[in-house]
């Protein structure tokens, strides 16, 4: 693990790895116009233990180095449901208003000189139009029925609702989500940030990237496994 110094600058360390900006964000620590002060000197600022600030740093840093990986096939149909809520619908909800902020802030403040940022805002907005009501319908439509299928299989008496039409509509709607991810994912070049690039907009690609990884292990676990899984129970326990 690298070693945070607190003479460093905020600016410098959220430089080194951009998703410690969350960690300043929780605390209110400037790390864009105000970066260039000492983390000791904006810590004695804010009258915030510097100790607790480099703790949180260096759990941030730990968990972007953890795989991350859980064995989805191992799991029950209602494990499963309730990981995918619970990890990603829950990064989600967390990220998505965070990145609303930061891509409409970068494509106003930096777009003229770099007209793909538009773009960039456009296709995010479209995927979190995109996300919020499909995370919606699986959790009050889809995951319940699966939750239900999965109770009903040493049941055979108990009535319940196909899970067919709902998993191809989930699944075409992970289609829309990979287009505008893709579309993400060129207009920056791949996350990349020019030289010219401040905090908030290296941030903002970091975040990016993040929510790229992590909607591909959702997409993943919901497509290869929680999905096919569900459907074949239903035949099993239909026929």
């Amino acid at each position: 693990m690298q070693t945070i110094d607190i003479q460093t600058t905020v600016g410098d360390l959220v430089r080194e790895v951009p998703s410690r900006a969350r960690v300043f964000e929780s605390m209110k620590i400037d790390y864009c116009c105000g970066g260039k002060i000492r983390l000791a000197d904006a810590c004695a600022k804010k009258q915030i233990d510097p100790t607790r600030v480099v703790d949180q740093l260096q759990a941030c840093d730990s968990k972007l180095n953890e795989e991350g990986a859980v064995d989805a096939d191992s799991m029950s149909l209602t494990e499963l449901a309730d990981h995918i809520e619970s990890t990603h619908h829950g990064f989600l909800e967390e990220e998505l208003p965070r990145l609303d902020f930061m891509t409409n802030k970068v494509a106003r403040v930096h777009g003229e000189h770099e007209p793909r940022l538009l773009q960039t805002r456009e296709a995010f907005v479209a995927l979190k139009n995109e996300l919020e009501p499909h995370m919606m319908k699986e959790e009050q439509i889809l995951f319940p029925l699966i939750r239900q299928l999965e109770a009903s299989a040493d049941n055979p008496a108990y009535d319940f609702a196909s899970v067919v039409n709902p998993i191809r509509q989930m699944e075409h709607e992970h289609d829309q989500a990979g287009d505008a991810l893709m579309i993400l994912n060129e207009s920056t070049d791949g996350y990349t940030a020019p030289q010219w690039a401040c905090n908030t907009y290296r941030a903002m690609l970091d975040s990016l990237a993040q929510l790229e990884r992590d909607m591909h292990q959702h997409i993943h676990k919901e497509n290869n496994v929680l999905f096919p899984k569900a459907l074949q129970l239903e035949k099993q326990t239909t026929t």
